[in-house]
């Protein structure tokens, strides 16, 4: 005996797309502001400043980058 299946999965609409798309941009755009808001930030310091942190000159990329995307 033959059996037939048939499976229709059902595909997120173009709208349902473009708002995913819009969301992941829009968080990609304030991720990289916060960086950079940082990043100017933390180079404005001087070093007496940045060592009461615990920061170095040469590790302010990455405290930027950390604070925006995590580690």
């Amino acid at each position: 005996m033959a059996y037939v299946t048939t499976a229709s999965f059902a595909r997120p609409s173009r709208a349902r797309r473009s708002s995913g798309l819009i969301g992941a941009l829009k968080t990609a755009i304030a991720r990289r502001r916060l960086y950079a808001v940082t990043l100017a930030e933390l180079s404005q310091l001087n070093d007496r400043e940045l060592a009461d942190l615990g920061i170095s000159r040469l590790s302010i990329a990455q405290v930027a980058r950390e604070a925006a995307y995590g580690k």
